[in-house]
C-alpha cells in the first residue's frame, strides 16, 4: 500500500493524522475519552503502550483483514490488562437455570423459512449500547439485554432494565464485578421485580442492594421459563434468534476485541468463553454471513457499540458463539406470546 494511501486509511479509521503524529493522536485520545494518569512516569507508560497499539493497527489494517482496528478506550492498556477487567466476567454455575422451568431446546426445523437477514436493533427490541465500566459484570449486561428484548417482544414496551441490581443483588452465585452467568441471572430475576435502568442506576461497582426501593420495569413471575439452543448448530441459533435477542458467552480476551473499529471479524480466536454478549441479528456482507452482537463496552467501541462476527465457522463458531446460547420465555398482561408478537 502506497504512503500517503496508507495515511488516508488510517485517517479514515480515526488511528493517526502521520507516522510522526503519534504524540497528538495520544494527546486527542486523552480529551476524548477523558483519561487521566497520576504521574509523568504512568502517563509514559500509557504512550508506550498506545505507541505499540498504534503500530499493531498500522499493521493489522494494511493486511487488508475482512475487519478493522483503531484507536479505541483500550488503545493505552496491554491486552492482559484490558483483560482483566473485561473479560473473564463468566463464571459456570453448577446447575444452569436453577430453579426456572426448562421449556425445552431450540433445535432447527427443516421447515422453517429463516430471513436472510435479522436485525432486532432496527426492529426496536434492543436499547442503546452501554458501558460496563471497570467491573466483571459482562453477564449483567447479557441477561438485561435479553429479558429487554423479550419484553418488548411480549409486551410492546421497550424498556431499559438495571444491571445494577443484579450486580449488588443476585448473589445466587453470582460475584458482581468479579464474575457470573447469564443463567444465574436469570433464575435470580424470576422471583424478583425487574428494575428500571434509570430508578437503579449503574455505576460500575458492586453496592447495598436497594431493589425495593426501585421502579418495576418487569413484574416478577414474568419470566416463565427458558431455553437453550443446541450448541454448534447455526441453523438452530439462527431459529432462535429470529424470534428474539439471545444472550450468548464468547471468548474476548484477544486484541481483535480490545482494538475492534469495524467490519466482520474473522479469526481464530478460541472458545475459552469469558464474555457474555448479546445476540441480536445476522446478515451477509460482499458474500460474507455474519452474525451481529451487542456489546457492553460503551457506543465508541467498535461498530456504535456492535461488533460483527462471521457467521458459518465450523464446530464452535467463531469465537464460541455457538456453544452456550439461551434466552427467556416471558409473559405479558397475561398472555404466554411464545416469544413471538401478538396476531394481529
Amino acid at each position: 500500500m502506497a504512503k500517503g494511501m496508507k495515511f488516508a486509511v488510517l485517517v479514515a479509521l480515526g488511528v493517526c493524522k502521520a507516522e510522526s503524529d503519534v504524540s497528538k493522536a495520544f494527546e486527542d485520545f486523552i480529551t476524548k475519552f477523558e483519561k487521566s494518569y497520576a504521574t509523568k512516569e504512568e502517563r509514559q507508560k500509557r504512550f508506550d503502550i498506545f505507541t505499540s497499539n498504534v503500530q499493531h493497527i498500522e499493521k493489522h489494517n494494511a493486511a487488508g483483514h475482512s475487519y478493522q482496528l483503531g484507536i479505541t478506550a483500550f488503545t493505552d492498556l496491554k491486552p492482559e490488562e484490558f483483560a482483566l477487567d473485561h473479560v473473564g466476567c463468566m463464571t459456570k454455575s453448577k446447575e444452569p437455570w436453577s430453579g426456572l422451568p426448562y421449556l425445552g431446546r431450540e433445535e432447527f426445523v427443516n421447515k422453517t423459512s429463516l430471513p436472510k437477514s435479522l436485525d432486532w436493533v432496527k426492529k426496536g427490541a434492543v436499547t442503546d449500547p452501554k458501558n460496563q465500566g471497570k467491573c466483571g459484570s459482562c453477564w449483567s449486561f447479557s441477561t438485561s439485554g435479553a429479558l429487554e428484548g423479550a419484553w418488548k417482544i411480549a409486551s410492546g414496551k421497550l424498556i431499559s432494565l438495571s444491571e445494577q441490581q443484579l450486580v449488588d443483588c443476585a448473589k445466587n452465585g453470582n460475584m458482581g464485578c468479579q464474575g457470573g452467568s447469564m443463567d444465574l441471572a436469570f433464575s435470580y430475576l424470576e422471583k424478583h421485580n425487574v428494575c428500571t435502568e434509570q430508578s437503579y442506576p449503574y455505576l460500575a461497582a458492586q453496592g447495598t442492594c436497594h431493589q425495593t426501593n426501585c421502579s418495576v420495569g418487569v413484574p416478577k413471575g414474568s419470566i416463565v421459563g427458558f431455553k437453550d439452543v443446541s450448541a454448534k448448530d447455526m441453523n438452530a441459533l439462527m431459529q432462535a434468534v429470529s424470534k428474539q435477542p439471545v444472550s450468548v458467552a464468547i471468548e474476548a480476551d484477544q486484541m481483535a476485541f480490545q482494538l475492534y473499529k469495524g467490519g466482520i471479524l474473522s479469526q481464530q480466536c478460541g472458545t475459552k468463553l469469558d464474555h457474555g454478549v448479546l445476540l441480536v441479528g445476522y446478515g451477509t456482507e460482499n458474500g460474507v454471513d455474519y452474525w451481529k452482537v451487542k456489546n457492553s463496552w460503551g457506543a465508541s467501541w467498535g461498530e456504535n457499540g456492535y461488533i460483527r462476527m462471521k457467521r458459518g465457522v465450523p464446530g464452535d463458531g467463531e469465537c464460541g458463539i455457538k456453544d452456550q446460547p439461551s434466552y427467556p420465555l416471558v409473559k405479558a398482561r397475561d398472555v404466554f406470546f411464545h416469544c413471538s408478537p401478538p396476531a394481529r
